[in-house]
């Protein structure tokens, strides 16, 4: 759970540029996103799959190019 303190000083705008920093480091807009709507498991097992071959064809790619 994000909180912040404000300050009586301290202005509004700041505050909140300040917790939507936080909110957006701790991830939790991505986790709401990824969690709107129900997923199978098997749709998220081939989604993580898929995510798994990209990343290894752009690692051999990056290793071809540097001999």
């Amino acid at each position: 759970m994000a909180h912040i303190n404000v300050d009586e000083s301290e202005p509004l705008e700041k505050a909140i540029k300040r917790f939507k920093r936080m909110v957006e480091k701790e991830g939790i807009i991505r986790e709401y996103k990824k969690r709107e709507y129900y997923e199978k498991p098997s749709t998220v097992l081939n989604r993580k799959n898929k995510a798994l071959r990209r990343k290894l064809l752009k690692k051999t790619r990056r290793g071809r190019s540097e001999y």
